[in-house]
């Protein structure tokens, strides 16, 4: 494998800048005008796992305290406890940021609060998780769920070709914040929205990459597509998740093979690598198709002598061209990867079982 280095990828999430001082994360530093974008919730949540994950990793109380100042933000100044719903963005509405809420935001901001909970089993935390999940009920319409819903409103977006704008396969990541809040509280009725959900995401997921209305947009949907994997981990021991977990990761591994050379994103180079390792224990791991992946991807963290990049993953390769950005999500995904890739390369099992970021 490539370079990396855990050290410097834990370096950039502490010191640099990317957390904003209220605890939220921005969804990436703008180079060209020295400013970060908006605080995204969704995307403090990930790095708030991510800081769990380096916390559980290194040991260091550090990364758990930061962790913690990202749940604070996102109870005490992101969650609306009026409309019982995240916003999408912090603040909002603002003239940058319009007033709305996405189904997927939701789930993936609850497994956070969970995360740092089996850590500091703070009540607060997976109170707010179990009424967040029920709140989610504001995106069903009786057939699916919405996509994204307007504030205060709550009336759901018109759907586009767009991936992100329609229900999908995709939304069963998002749903797993209702199994695993469920193996905490016993709540069967959660548990039971996400079996529902997983099982309409094995009758639909094989049309989901088709939406593409260009070739290069495969590889968005190769990023969404693949949190259908994630979501299905819990449930390998199931003979029709595991036959589906096989096509749809031996899918994704194509696709980005062949759109690579032409645009490629290193989380899909991560998701990928992490879900053959995740299911190494009922599924064998194509090995040379995962070193080369593991090598790809640690060949997009930055070195760099600004602390804003140093560390980071950058977000991806057009052409041959790096991206120059860096940001929470394609870095969270990173270290993950790579880390659980060093684990199964070294035949520790129970590191390859965690639970995917």
């Amino acid at each position: 494998m490539s370079a990396f280095s855990l050290v410097r990828a834990g370096n950039w999430f502490l010191h640099s800048g990317i957390q904003e001082p209220s605890g939220g994360f921005s969804r990436f530093y703008r180079s060209e005008i020295r400013k970060n974008l908006p605080v995204s919730t969704e995307i403090s949540a990930y790095a708030a796992k991510a800081l769990v994950f380096l916390y559980r990793t290194t040991g260091q109380t550090e990364y758990l305290d930061a962790a913690r100042r990202t749940a604070s933000f996102l109870i005490d100044l992101a969650w609306d406890p009026e409309l019982c719903i995240f916003p999408y963005e912090h603040p909002s509405p603002t003239p940058d940021s319009p007033y709305l809420s996405y189904f997927f935001d939701s789930g993936i901001i609850i497994r956070c609060l969970v995360a740092v909970w089996q850590e500091t089993r703070e009540d607060r935390l997976i109170e707010l998780a179990s009424t967040a999940s029920h709140g989610m009920s504001a995106f069903w319409n009786g057939r699916d769920y919405n996509a994204i819903l307007t504030l205060p409103d709550k009336q759901p977006t018109p759907r586009t070709a767009q991936w992100s704008t329609a229900p999908g396969c995709y939304q069963t990541k998002s749903a797993l914040a209702w199994w695993e809040v469920a193996e905490i509280t016993g709540d069967a009725k959660l548990r039971q929205d996400y079996l529902d959900l997983i099982e309409s995401g094995i009758h639909t997921c094989r049309g989901f990459l088709a939406g593409a209305n260009e070739r290069l947009k495969i590889m968005d949907r190769l990023h969404a597509y693949s949190y259908f994997l994630e979501a299905l981990s819990p449930l390998l021991d199931r003979s029709d998740c595991r036959q589906t977990y096989i096509y749809v990761l031996d899918e994704a591994a194509r696709y980005l093979r062949e759109l690579a050379p032409e645009f490629v994103r290193s989380d899909v180079y991560a998701q990928v690598l992490r879900a053959r390792v995740r299911a190494s224990h009922v599924i064998p791991v194509n090995v040379a198709a995962a070193s080369e992946e593991a090598n790809a991807l640690a060949g997009f963290q930055s070195d760099n002598t600004d602390p804003r990049f140093n560390g980071g993953f950058l977000f991806g390769k057009r052409g041959g061209v790096m991206s120059p950005h860096v940001n929470p999500v394609s870095t969270t995904f990173a270290i993950q990867a790579l880390e659980m890739w060093r684990a199964f390369e070294a035949g520790d099992s129970e590191s390859c079982l965690q639970s995917p970021i």
